[in-house]
């Protein structure tokens, strides 16, 4: 063997080496990634979550087109941690929590579910469900500090991850004060959700999330406007709280 032989063979073989090497290392990343994906969303391979829904008002039946759009979101979470959705109506989502990971969509006026979460897991949160019409209509209380809609220019969204110990799956919350901010929500989540997980762990969280101009940007303009979990957590104060809106 000449040695301008031997030399491409020891190139090629060095360059096997290198694309192996390669190829481990991306793997070895991307399992990483999917296995903290996972955790974070309490979805191991195979496993069965919950995508509970609420029915549009006065149209029996049927789901409002953006609560549809963010279980689209959603299902694809789902779908890239190798684990399977079950999707639920809201008064037929019987069953205790932490069994299975639940995706909950929409706020406590059309869903019973949601509502029921809030009053359990979250009491520091009050919205306004009053029929008549008025400034404080479908607005949020958490704590002292109340949230007013400006319906298409600023509404909001709670966006929250809830667990009752280690073992048990977490439930996540998308409560909007209209089905457009629920999309906003899960396309929140499907971008930051590595963000999120560095920075709360498996951790119990809730975010309040602003939409903005909606009627112009749909759910793509979204701006955190605090983490709320600890207001949320704690049951309202008995003293009258403030009524200011929210900037």
């Amino acid at each position: 063997m000449t040695d301008d032989v031997r030399n491409i063979v020891l190139g090629v073989v060095a360059a096997g080496i290198s694309a192996a090497l390669g190829w481990l290392a991306r793997t070895y990343l991307w399992r990483r990634r999917l296995r903290r994906k996972q955790a974070f969303f309490g979805l191991p391979p195979n496993s069965e979550s919950l995508l509970v829904v609420n029915r549009e008002a006065g149209r029996d039946g049927s789901v409002h087109r953006f609560d549809v759009f963010a279980l689209l979101e959603l299902a694809a979470l789902i779908k890239d941690c190798g684990a399977k959705a079950q999707i639920v109506w809201h008064d037929t989502a019987q069953q205790g929590f932490g069994e299975r990971t639940e995706f909950c969509v929409g706020g406590p006026g059309s869903n019973r579910r949601m509502s029921a979460h809030l009053q359990s897991m979250l009491p520091g949160v009050k919205v306004n469900l009053d029929a008549e019409p008025g400034p404080d209509q479908i607005s949020f209380q958490i704590g002292s500090e109340r949230y007013r809609m400006e319906p298409g220019s600023s509404e909001y969204v709670l966006l929250a991850r809830l667990t009752a110990g280690q073992e048990s799956r977490p439930v996540f919350l998308f409560c909007g004060q209209r089905a457009i901010t629920n999309q906003a929500a899960g396309r929140y989540l499907a971008r930051h959700h590595v963000k999120l997980a560095r920075k709360h762990g498996n951790s119990s969280f809730c975010l309040l999330l602003k939409v903005i101009n909606s009627q112009a940007y749909g759910p793509d303009v979204v701006e955190l406007v605090a983490d709320v979990t600890r207001a949320a957590q704690a049951p309202v104060p008995a003293a009258r709280t403030s009524h200011r809106a929210a900037s």
